[in-house]
């Protein structure tokens, strides 16, 4: 028997011998919400997989600094965002590493024309069948559907891949044949109530008792643009088949007294999913509600059918003129990213992106401190909410039901500790206070449920809670109620989109990275301090709100009128 185990042994070596597996901590290969279906006819079936190159350690360190300069307000080079070419000069993987890539996968019969290689030198696309993936990398590949909107159809692999040693060496992992997505699900309430602030009736009686854009004007003290500045800009990232369609941006208008319109789209939209499905509820509380903060600054709609979190952010930086401002609304706990190598990819993309003078804002999840993997031994954080190079906002509720004034967090609105990254520099004195001043109190989880000298999320947060669920027209004109961070990220992008505006029009730079600016001016925030917490199941634990930062809604909801003045 040890002769047979010795011999199986020696053969898979055999089989692998001059190979490394790439991505080695992954063990599943399979996602409870995704269905495998078949195997797939490898004659028949094309993917799309992404060679990610390695950067060098000690010159992304080294521009990780540079970030932190141009994006700290007290910096004498704060706002003096890089160049494309300052970037490819500074961490671009070289020519020569990238045709390691190039020449091993035409090693493969791959055509030069299903190659395209990234404007920063880090991806390479290519385009081949399966057939020849499974040969590249070898591995299989099968067919997965979601099990939440089921025409939703992927390739996946079934279990490890491998490349040769000397392109393992510039190579990080390949995207796009192992991650399996998220489908983003807000909360919904079809239900409406009276309110005695009319503010909460602006939309209509269909709407009564739900949050609109004048609850917001009002809580966040901000008020509607009459014009943009030349430059200004911003976007939402949709995903998943979520498109949107004029006639519900239309009935939103109407209804609200606002102006909800697209600028460019970027990737392709399907209006008749909406009207004749009743999908695209999620795309659509994204677009009407950073418009109805911040319109008539263009905004741009960006549709990935591809899921992949890293393409979007590369396509993002690789184009000529990106918007300033961008609310992301997708997400997934850390372990269920698949690897470490996969999130630092990613997050060297948010570097460059914040470098360039781009803000990114990312829901930190509907789930509170236990995630989408559900409660368990440990809380479990968010990616890309915990990124350190992203904004991460959080939800609340109004304390008093359907009235203006202080808020409290939504018991489902994300908020935590990384588990992969530690606390950034410009953080951690707040995290030291936190976890003090919540010891003492008697509030703090126990330690073993979380890291706590990773990074803290949410930033900061806005209402996005199920007390006062947002108003939002959907399915050929209906109304219904939508809660969620997904309703809150586009609010907090809408803002600082408004805050460019004032810098653009006094010819300041863009906000850029913006969690420098935000720590140091935590006052210009709605602190939420009443205890409550971010549990989201009951009889759990989770952290909860006390005076100052927290990892329930961060510094809270955004005070524009101050940061106006701050902002110059």
């Amino acid at each position: 028997k040890m002769f047979v185990v010795l011999l199986i042994s020696a053969l898979v070596s055999s089989a692998i011998a001059g190979y490394v597996q790439m991505e080695d901590s992954v063990r599943q290969f399979s996602s409870r919400a995704w269905l495998k279906e078949t195997q797939m006819k490898t004659d028949k079936h094309e993917i799309q997989a992404v060679f990610v190159l390695k950067h060098d350690e000690i010159a992304i360190k080294e521009f990780e600094t540079t970030l932190i300069e141009l994006s700290t307000p007290s910096s004498p080079k704060y706002g003096q965002w890089l160049k494309p070419q300052d970037i490819i000069n500074k961490i671009s993987p070289s020519a020569e590493k990238v045709k390691v890539v190039t020449d091993f996968v035409e090693s493969f019969g791959v055509k030069g024309d299903k190659i395209r290689v990234s404007k920063y030198n880090d991806l390479v696309f290519v385009t081949m069948p399966i057939s020849i993936a499974e040969s590249m990398f070898r591995t299989e590949f099968a067919l997965f559907r979601s099990t939440l909107q089921r025409e939703v159809v992927i390739p996946r692999i079934t279990k490890p891949y491998f490349l040769p040693t000397e392109v393992a060496s510039v190579v990080s992992l390949v995207d796009e044949i192992m991650r399996f997505p998220a489908i983003r699900n807000s909360p919904k309430s079809y239900g409406y109530e009276s309110s005695t602030d009319p503010a909460f009736s602006s939309c209509g009686t269909k709407c009564a008792g739900f949050t609109t854009p004048s609850v917001l004007e009002s809580a966040y003290s901000f008020t509607q643009l009459t014009s943009a500045a030349p430059g200004n800009s911003m976007s939402v990232a949709e995903f998943q088949y979520q498109y949107y369609d004029q006639t519900d941006l239309d009935t939103f208008s109407s209804a609200c007294g606002v102006t909800s319109t697209v600028a460019t789209t970027i990737g392709g939209n399907n209006p008749n999913i909406c009207t004749n499905l009743g999908g695209c509820v999620e795309a659509l509380l994204d677009i009407e509600y950073i418009d109805a903060v911040a319109n008539p600054i263009p905004l741009t709609v960006i549709y990935s059918s591809s899921f992949s979190l890293l393409n979007w952010v590369n396509g993002v930086i690789s184009m000529a003129n990106p918007p300033l401002v961008h609310s992301v609304s997708y997400g997934n706990d850390e372990v269920q990213q698949t690897s470490v190598a996969y999130m630092n990819s990613c997050n060297v993309q948010f570097m460059m992106a914040g470098s360039l003078g781009l803000s990114i804002l990312f829901a930190s999840g509907d789930q509170g401190v236990w995630g989408r993997s559900g409660v368990g031994a440990t809380f479990n954080p968010d990616f890309p909410a915990g990124s350190p190079y992203v904004t991460a906002v959080g939800g609340t509720d109004f304390s008093t039901k359907s009235v203006v004034g202080s808020e409290s967090v939504w018991s489902c609105g994300g908020g935590g500790f990384s588990d992969t990254f530690a606390a950034p520099s410009w953080q951690t004195d707040v995290v030291a206070a936190y976890l003090s001043a919540a010891a003492a109190s008697g509030v703090l989880p126990d330690s073993s449920l979380f890291n706590a000298t990773g990074r803290g999320y949410p930033d900061v947060s806005a209402l996005g809670g199920q007390v006062n669920p947002y108003c939002v027209a959907y399915s050929g004109g209906s109304f219904g109620g939508v809660a969620g961070t997904s309703a809150s990220c586009p609010v907090v992008a809408g803002i600082f989109a408004q805050l460019n505006n004032v810098r653009l029009l006094q010819g300041k730079s863009s906000l850029g990275f913006l969690n420098p600016l935000i720590y140091a001016n935590p006052t210009c925030f709605n602190d939420v301090k009443d205890g409550s917490m971010n549990n989201c199941n009951a009889g759990t634990t989770g952290f909860a709100t006390i005076p100052g930062w927290d990892p329930a809604t961060g510094f809270g909801s955004p005070n524009y009128a101050c940061l106006a003045k701050v902002v110059v």
